[in-house]
C-alpha cells in the first residue's frame, strides 16, 4: 500500500516546484494568519497554479468563518480543506458542504484520548489529521506518543506531528497511516523555506517503509 505524502506550509514558488518533481502527493497552503507559514488567498492561488492535476491543493485553516473559508477555497482553487481548529462535526460538514470539497478534521493529541468517539463523531471527514498538540495549532515539530492510537481505527488517518526523515519510517511501520503530513520536518533555514535535501530524503524513507510493508 502506497502511504500518501503531504508536505505543509510552503510559500515559495522554488519550494512548491521541488515538491513536485520530490514525489508529493499533496501541497498544503497556511491560511492561519498567526502562522509563520500563512498565506494570502493571492498569493497561494500564484502557487496553485504551479500545481499538476495529479497533486493536491490542502488549505489549513483554523476557526475561520465559513464565508471566509469559502471565498479562499474559491479563489485559490483547493482540492480539500484541513479543518484545524475547534470546529464541531456539524460545522465541518456544513463548510465542505458549502464549498463543494472534501474535508479533514486535525485532531490535536495532548494526552491518550478517546480517538473511537472522534472517528465516529467526524465521520463526514474524508481523513482525520493527528497531530501534536501545539499551542499554535501545528507546525511546533514535536512528535506525540504513537500508542494513544489505537488499532483498527475506522478512519483513514493522516499522521503528522515530528515527522522527518529519520522518524517517519518507524511511524509507518507502527501506525500505517493514509498518509504522512510534514512541515518542520523538512525546514530550511527558517520557517517560511523549505530544504530540498530534507523533503527528497523525506520522501526516500516513506518509499522504503511502504517497500518493507506486508
Amino acid at each position: 500500500m502506497k502511504t500518501r505524502i503531504k508536505f505543509c506550509g510552503l510559500v515559495r514558488p522554488g519550494d512548491v516546484d521541488d515538491a513536485v518533481a520530490i514525489g508529493a502527493d499533496a501541497i498544503g497552503f497556511v491560511f492561519y494568519r498567526k502562522s509563520p507559514r500563512a498565506l494570502s488567498p493571492e498569493d497561494a492561488a500564484a502557487l496553485r497554479r504551479r500545481l499538476p492535476s495529479f497533486v493536491s491543493a490542502v488549505g489549513l485553516f483554523v476557526d475561520a468563518p465559513r464565508e471566509e473559508v469559502e471565498a479562499t477555497a474559491s479563489r485559490v482553487g483547493l482540492d480539500v480543506l484541513q479543518l484545524h481548529g475547534d470546529e464541531t462535526p456539524e460545522l465541518g460538514a456544513a463548510i465542505a458542504a458549502g464549498c463543494g470539497l472534501p474535508w479533514w478534521k486535525a485532531i490535536r493529541m495532548r494526552a491518550e484520548t478517546d480517538l473511537l468517539s472522534s472517528a465516529r463523531s467526524f465521520g463526514a471527514a474524508e481523513c482525520l489529521v493527528l497531530d501534536a498538540f501545539s499551542d499554535g495549532y501545528g507546525g511546533s515539530g514535536r512528535a506525540f506518543d504513537w500508542s494513544w492510537i489505537p488499532d483498527g481505527l475506522p478512519a483513514r488517518i493522516v499522521l503528522s506531528g515530528g515527522l522527518d526523515a529519520g522518524s517517519v519510517a518507524e511511524a509507518i511501520g507502527r501506525v500505517r497511516p493514509f498518509a504522512v503530513d510534514v512541515s518542520s520536518g523538512i525546514q530550511g533555514s527558517d520557517p517560511r523555506t523549505k530544504d530540498r535535501t530534507r523533503m527528497e530524503r523525506f520522501v526516500a524513507a516513506v518509499l522504503s517503509a511502504d517497500a518493507d510493508r506486508p
